[in-house]
């Protein structure tokens, strides 16, 4: 019932339902997904840098600095839990239809853990919505030669 509430209100509404079907066009992002991002971020120029954005999405590193020494303590406690989540399960699935991104998460396997690698692939997977959402372009597929 939810669900069908959901596609009947971006249906009503044009812009909400041009920027979910973008979204959607990003390997991994499905429509609740994309409903998510809409509905959670509102309005993607509130962050200026995509460290801003993934600070927000709890994608950012936990630091500790104490005079000139500095620790880096896997990801933030702070962190909006859903979205988290989501776009960690999305780069999953983006791993396995992204050639690039293919590429990418065999090369960090090879030099840690592969849940840190997914980490790292759900940072660029989120970079790469950024950009979807800011130009109004849908996502073009990386071509390895």
């Amino acid at each position: 019932r939810v669900l069908r509430e959901l596609k009947r209100m971006t249906k009503e509404h044009e812009s909400l339902g041009h920027l979910v079907k973008l979204l959607q066009t990003v390997p991994g992002i499905g429509f609740v997904t994309a409903v998510l991002l809409v509905t959670e971020l509102v309005d993607m120029d509130r962050f200026k840098r995509l460290e801003d954005l993934a600070s927000f999405v709890g994608l950012a590193p936990s630091v500790h600095q104490s005079d000139e020494r500095s620790y880096s303590r896997g990801l933030t406690k702070r962190q909006h839990k859903e979205l988290r989540s989501r776009l960690i399960e999305s780069a999953w699935v983006a791993v396995r239809k992204d050639p690039v991104l293919t590429m990418k998460f065999g090369k960090l396997s090879q030099r840690m853990n592969k849940k840190k690698a997914i980490i790292r692939i759900a940072k660029k997977l989120l970079s790469r919505i950024r950009s979807v959402w800011q130009t109004q372009k849908p996502y073009v597929y990386g071509v390895i030669e």
